[in-house]
């Protein structure tokens, strides 16, 4: 088993802080693995089996306590008096109006409290208005290269090739040239997020009498097929619309956009919004999303050719995440640059590319950078050997260098 450092190393320094802890992230990610592994820390320095409660709601053990008021009392009931008692509720999106245990158990004294979900739904309307400032997300990944590689032991390029087309889902990376198991499992994860998320969502529509509904299964797999198909081309509600339409179905734009936030809501897609590097300010329309695993991906689109560039702008769209940067897609007057990231006030330039070995290929990935005048970094990743170096400060660097290094 992979311990998950730097998630576990955040649950640690947010210990017996007065906020909840919140794990998000698409299912099988590795929440529930992260929370045992949290606990198995508390232990390791003193803290007694009684001062734990854990409940995991896809436990049919813990079926009854899927209604509030069973599940508040269950825990009041064994909360201690001396000690501190910590929480963990595992995918707690599946009690209706959980919001309420949590808030009554918050303002407890001695109390820590760490919830995941699988479902960002979980973490608007009222649960954000009544925890406003009292709870930090910690959002979680599949693995990432760096992790994957240490289950996998094969060759650099080999590892990244298996990566590429199996991606990082924890079960997935220990089950060593299985394809046929890797790709049934790939299957049930799907199927189990379209179809979960929409009950999980269902079950909490009371609560939110302004979102329409979303029941079209078949509907939510099209549009998630579509968005797997143009991964890191940019993409508008109308474009998806008129998709559809082109292809036989009557739907509107209001429709289409109510699908695609249950996709990201779900974790399985990830928006990357425009920024306007010369005004500094985020540009409306035209997102472009990326998908939480590649396996997936290949499984829902398993006889297409991808483009090699736009799959390792996936990985690395993933990685700037993990590394805490704020990720946009850069325009700089009609040029465009693949990645904007920010942290602390700095930002970095970023492209990617498969390969640039050719003057074409070459001058088409420089010529953003160059014409960007101020003085934050620049960088080209690419699989390309050949053509690493520096070029007036921009730095071209092998991203399997780049994966493989503790921080960017």
């Amino acid at each position: 088993m992979i311990e998950r450092k730097e998630y576990l190393q955040k649950l640690i320094q947010w210990k017996d802080e007065q906020v909840i802890k919140v794990v998000t992230g698409m299912r099988r990610c590795g929440k529930s693995t992260l929370l045992m592994q949290y606990r198995d820390y508390l232990k390791s320095i003193g803290v007694e089996d009684d001062q734990i409660i854990a409940i995991n709601f896809e436990d049919l053990e813990y079926e009854e306590l899927c209604e509030y008021k069973v599940l508040y009392d269950y825990l009041k009931e064994r909360l201690l008096s001396d000690k501190t008692t910590y929480i963990f509720l595992d995918e707690i999106q599946k009690v209706p109006q959980f919001e309420k245990v949590v808030d009554s158990l918050y303002i407890k004294s001695d109390t820590d409290i760490y919830i995941t979900g699988s479902n960002a739904y979980m973490l608007s309307g009222e649960l954000a208005t009544l925890l406003s400032g009292r709870y930090v997300e910690i959002s979680m990944l599949p693995f990432s290269f760096q992790e994957y590689c240490q289950l996998n032991r094969k060759p650099q390029e080999d590892a990244f090739a298996d990566y590429m087309k199996f991606g990082g889902l924890p079960l997935v990376a220990s089950m060593k040239d299985a394809p046929d198991k890797i790709d049934t499992y790939l299957e049930g994860i799907y199927n189990t997020v379209i179809i979960k998320d929409i009950e999980d969502r269902q079950n909490r529509q009371s609560e939110s009498s302004g979102r329409r509904k979303v029941t079209d299964i078949v509907l939510l797999k099209t549009i998630a097929k579509y968005l797997a198909s143009v991964l890191g081309s940019p993409v508008s509600i109308r474009g998806i619309t008129n998709y559809l339409i082109s292809s036989g179905r009557k739907i509107s734009p209001n429709t289409v956009n109510d699908y695609l936030e249950t996709l990201t809501e779900s974790f399985l897609f990830y928006p990357a919004e425009r920024f306007d590097i010369a005004g500094k300010q985020i540009l409306t329309g035209n997102k472009k999303y990326y998908m939480a695993d590649l396996g997936i991906r290949n499984h829902i689109l398993p006889r297409k050719k991808y483009d090699l560039g736009f799959s390792i702008e996936n990985v690395v769209f993933f990685e700037l995440l993990r590394r805490g940067y704020k990720v946009a897609v850069g325009k700089y007057q009609n040029t465009e640059v693949d990645f904007v990231v920010e942290k602390q006030g700095a930002f970095t330039y970023i492209q990617v590319t498969a390969e640039m070995t050719t003057k074409d290929t070459f001058d088409r990935e420089m010529k953003p950078l160059y014409a960007i005048r101020d003085n934050y970094e620049k960088i080209v990743l690419t699989l390309d050997k050949l053509t690493l170096g520096n070029y007036d400060g921009i730095r071209v660097i092998h991203v399997l260098d780049w994966l493989l290094k503790a921080e960017a």
